[in-house]
């Protein structure tokens, strides 16, 4: 059975959508198309 009170201690909240979005955008993310595009550059 689920002692409440010691979930409760564990629960952590999820980011606001404002707080997600700039996480997102701080992180270097690469992408295929980033990818296709230096491959392209290396080959020229």
């Amino acid at each position: 059975m689920l002692n409440f009170e010691e979930e409760l201690k564990k629960f952590k909240p999820s980011l606001e959508v404002e707080e997600i979005e700039q996480a997102v955008y701080e992180e270097d993310l690469t992408d295929m198309t980033d990818i296709l595009r230096e491959m392209l550059e290396q080959t020229k």
